[in-house]
């Protein structure tokens, strides 16, 4: 995987680093491509046109192909958490050092500009041999190495990767000192997202929960009801776009939960508004399918309770959930939403209701049609 040089970069000691190189040796999709730099400063960067965008240590966009150079660099753990280090970037930095403070050895692998493999700590073959292993002790200084390897295991598991047994008991060194508890919310979040995206979003939570992180991070999930909600992850609405599935998948995930637990696991990880509406759609779906027999009462609460009446487009895809395990229910579901998603407010206001009057009327007719269309065979 070659690269040609510009009047940029020419001079300056460049390697292609991190996921272009794993990744364009397993075959695996490359979306962006990172640099580091030995031997330069960051004014002399600066000088060949590079714009600086770091704020903890000299990173910098090329500014045609926007892609990111950072100087190299070293890390010394100063503090708790994700952001306690000292970072010493520096032209006598060399490339080896750089790459001994990533987390895992396929993660520690560069690239001359010409495609040259610079290989320091075994990378290629753990690639080969489908491990994922920790580069050095120093795994244990950064806390959100946990997710991030349980996220990688969940992008790469279906290729056979697994992860190395001293690395997993690493993840549990770092689960059971308290690290995780330094951590803030929207680095756990951002992990967490990103493994909602990947191949297999379950081996996630999963390996989180093997080795103790889950129980620290999101206490309401590490349960019992931990493995069925985890099959549920592979129980979607068909048709669904790739960007709303860690949304679908979150919402699967979290139904099970009670209205307080929901809220606190959402508080705690600083949720998005989307994934907080979803979840409860989704809750309320279940509950509805859990009672068995239904009514237009029950009916018309979900249906308040998802917001129907004012975003339509949330209801077939909620009644998609429960074609699997329901589908004589959603089969109902459906034809009393058909039915009643015609009746128009403007239709009631030209008979002359207003006001609190509309909203009761509204009402009744919407109870009126469902109740009609239970009762059909």
């Amino acid at each position: 995987m070659s690269a040609p040089r510009d009047r940029l970069t020419e001079g300056l000691s460049i390697y292609r680093v991190g996921g272009a190189v794993r990744d364009a040796r397993l075959g695996w999709p490359t979306v962006d491509t990172d640099w580091v730099v030995v031997g330069a400063t960051p004014a002399e960067m600066q000088r060949r046109g590079f714009k600086p965008v770091g704020r903890d240590f000299p990173v910098f966009l090329h500014p045609v192909t926007h892609e990111e150079y950072a100087l190299a660099r070293t890390e010394r753990k100063s503090g708790h958490g994700y952001t306690g280090f000292e970072v010493h970037a520096s032209p006598d930095v060399t490339l080896e050092e750089d790459l001994a403070r990533r987390d895992l050895t396929i993660n520690a692998m560069a690239e001359t500009p010409e495609g040259e493999l610079v290989d320091p700590y075994g990378g290629l073959d753990d690639l080969q041999a489908r491990v994922l292993r920790h580069v050095s002790p120093a795994f244990v200084e950064d806390p959100l190495r946990v997710l991030r390897v349980a996220r990688f295991l969940a992008r790469y598991s279906r290729l056979g990767f697994d992860i190395a047994d001293e690395t997993r008991a690493l993840m549990r060194e770092l689960a059971e000192s308290g690290e995780l508890a330094h951590l803030v919310a929207e680095r756990v979040w951002t992990e967490t997202e990103k493994a909602l995206g990947e191949p297999a979003p379950a081996v996630y939570f999963r390996t989180l929960h093997d080795c103790a992180a889950l129980g620290e991070l999101m206490p309401e999930l590490d349960d019992t009801t931990l493995s069925p909600a985890l099959e549920r992850l592979e129980h979607l609405p068909s048709g669904l776009a790739d960007e709303a599935l860690p949304r679908w998948r979150w919402a699967r995930l979290v139904e099970h939960l009670d209205e307080a637990k929901r809220e606190t696991l959402a508080e705690r990880l600083r949720l998005p508004r989307s994934y907080r509406d979803l979840g409860r759609q989704a809750a309320l779906t279940r509950e509805l399918r859990e009672r068995g027999d239904i009514d237009a009462e029950a009916v018309q609460r979900w249906l308040d309770g998802i917001d129907a009446w004012r975003r339509s487009e949330r209801v077939l895809p909620l009644l998609a959930l429960l074609e699997r395990d329901a589908p004589e229910l959603a089969q109902r579901l459906e034809r009393a939403w058909v039915a009643v998603s015609q009746l128009e407010a403007k239709s009631l206001v030209a008979e002359g209701y207003r006001g609190g009057k509309l909203g009761e009327e509204l009402a009744r007719r919407r109870r009126t049609i469902i109740e009609a269309e239970l009762g059909t065979p």
